[in-house]
């Protein structure tokens, strides 16, 4: 089942710097969440953008457009 907010690209990626996994959707926060596991992460980071969207829905405001986009290539 696809959500509004499947089109708004999400990563979960290893930060050296923290020594933890952090997760990021960068069109609708700054910042994300973090933990030891990359799935438990990848989870938090789903029910978080969730709550935005919701907190978009109950303010009557459009959810934002959608500027980071995956690449298929990097040169």
């Amino acid at each position: 089942m696809n959500k509004e907010t499947d089109k708004y690209h999400r990563w979960v990626a290893w930060s050296e710097e923290d020594q933890v996994y952090v997760g990021r959707c960068p069109d609708l926060f700054s910042g994300g969440v973090h933990g030891d596991d990359p799935i438990k992460v990848a989870r938090e980071l789903e029910k978080v953008i969730d709550e935005w969207a919701l907190d978009f829905r109950q303010s009557g405001e459009p959810l934002p457009p959608v500027r980071v986009k995956p690449m298929m290539e990097v040169a």
